[in-house]
C-alpha cells in the first residue's frame, strides 16, 4: 500500500491503467506575518483508475479536485508522489515516450468558452492532436478524421470551417470532447465539463460522455461537485474534502449507504422532487461554520471542525482510509473514526 488513502477494493489497484500514489501539492500564496504562506491543495492522495472504469471525484469548490486532475495529466508536477500509466512512472519518461504517454491521457476542461483558441477554426483545433501525434499522414486524411470526430459527438462536418464564437456553450463542449478523442486516448479526465452549461444541454453532454466511454472502453475520471451527475455517469465515487479523499466505493453504495458524515451532508443537499425517495437521508444536514483554510488545516481529521460526531480522537489522530464493514456494505472505504456511528445515525 503506497498510502493510507489508497483504495484497495477489487477492480482498483489490480489492473489499474492510471495510478496515483501518495500525491501531494502545495502552493505559495505570498507572505503573511513575515512568512511565506503555503496552501496544501492535495495531501497524500492515492487513487487508481481501472481500465474502462468511470470514476467520479466529488467535493466542494476549493477542495483540490482540479489540482489533482492537473497532476494526473502532467499539467502540474506533484511535490511528492507518483503517477503511473500501465506501470510506467510519467515523470521518468522523456522524448517520444513522454509524448506517447501524454497522447494516452487527455483532458476536457470546465469552461468551453476559454478552452478553445478563438483564432483557430474547428477543423484546426481538432486536427492539432492528429498533427502532433502523427495520427494522419495527409491533409485529406486529417479532414476525414475531423469530419468523423464531429459526427461522433453529434455535430455536422459542415461546421468544421467555423470559429468557436459561432457555437453555443454545449456545442463548444462537444468540440472539446472531439478534440480529446482525436488523440485516441485510453484515459480522459473531465474537469466539471457540464458545470458551465445550461441545464437543458447538461443531460446531452453527460449521455454523450457515458456513451463514448462505454463504446470505446475509455477510462474516465469525472470531476464534479454534483453527486446526482456523478451517479448518472460513473461506476465508482471518490469524495474529497480539503485535499484528502474521505470516502470511496461503488456508486450505489456511496450514494445509498454513505458512511462518512461529509458524504452524508453532500447527499442530503441533492435536490429531490419526492422527499420519500430520499430514503435513509430523509433530513437535510447543515454543516456549521465555513470550511477551514487549506493554509492552516485542523489537526487529525480535517472535517472535525464541522462534524457532529467529532471527538478528542478526531483531533489527535488522522483517520486512515480503510474498509467499512457496515451492514450490506462491501468494497467501500472511509476515513472516519466513527464511521459505524455515522452510518447508523444517518
Amino acid at each position: 500500500m503506497a498510502s493510507e488513502d489508497h483504495m484497495t477494493s477489487e477492480g482498483t489497484a489490480s489492473g489499474g491503467v492510471l495510478v496515483a500514489s501518495s500525491l501531494s501539492k502545495t502552493f505559495s500564496t505570498g507572505r503573511t506575518g513575515g512568512r511565506r504562506a503555503r496552501v496544501s491543495a492535495v495531501d497524500d492522495i492515492s487513487i487508481t483508475l481501472g481500465r474502462g472504469e468511470s470514476v467520479g471525484l466529488v467535493g466542494e469548490s476549493g477542495c483540490g479536485k482540479t489540482t489533482l486532475a492537473r497532476m494526473l495529466v502532467g499539467l502540474e508536477q506533484p511535490d511528492s508522489g507518483t503517477v503511473t500509466l500501465d506501470g510506467q512512472e510519467l515523470s521518468r519518461l522523456r522524448g517520444h515516450q513522454r509524448r506517447a504517454a501524454r497522447r494516452r491521457i487527455q483532458m476536457i476542461f470546465q469552461d468551453p468558452y476559454l478552452s478553445l483558441n478563438p483564432r483557430l477554426t474547428i477543423a484546426e483545433l481538432i486536427a492539432e492532436p492528429l498533427i502532433v501525434h502523427k495520427l494522419a499522414a495527409t491533409k485529406a486524411e486529417r479532414t476525414d478524421k475531423v469530419a468523423a470526430l464531429l459526427q461522433r459527438v453529434g455535430l455536422s462536418p459542415d461546421m468544421m470551417h467555423r470559429y468557436p464564437h459561432n457555437f453555443s456553450g454545449g456545442q463548444r463542449q462537444r468540440i472539446g470532447i472531439a478534440r480529446a478523442l482525436a488523440a485516441e486516448p485510453e484515459v480522459i479526465i473531465c474537469d466539471e465539463p457540464v458545470s458551465a452549461l445550461d441545464l437543458s444541454v447538461r443531460a446531452q453532454i453527460l449521455n454523450l460522455l457515458r456513451g463514448l466511454q462505454q463504446q470505446a472502453g475509455i477510462t474516465l475520471l469525472f470531476i464534479s461537485h454534483d453527486l446526482s451527475v456523478v451517479r448518472h455517469v460513473c461506476d465508482r465515487t471518490a469524495v474529497m474534502y480539503l485535499g484528502r479523499i474521505v470516502e470511496q466505493g461503488p456508486v450505489e453504495q456511496v450514494h445509498d449507504r454513505p458512511a462518512h458524515p461529509y458524504t452524508q451532508a453532500l447527499l442530503s443537499a441533492v435536490p429531490i422532487v419526492d422527499p420519500a425517495a430520499r430514503g435513509a437521508l430523509s433530513r437535510r444536514i447543515l454543516l456549521p461554520g465555513d470550511p477551514p483554510s487549506p493554509s492552516s488545516p485542523p489537526s487529525g481529521c480535517r472535517f472535525r471542525t464541522r462534524c457532529r460526531l467529532a471527538s478528542d480522537t478526531c483531533s489527535a489522530q488522522r483517520p486512515p482510509l480503510r474498509p467499512f464493514d457496515g451492514e450490506d456494505v462491501t468494497e467501500s472505504v472511509v476515513a472516519c473514526h466513527h464511521a459505524d456511528l455515522a452510518a447508523a445515525a444517518k
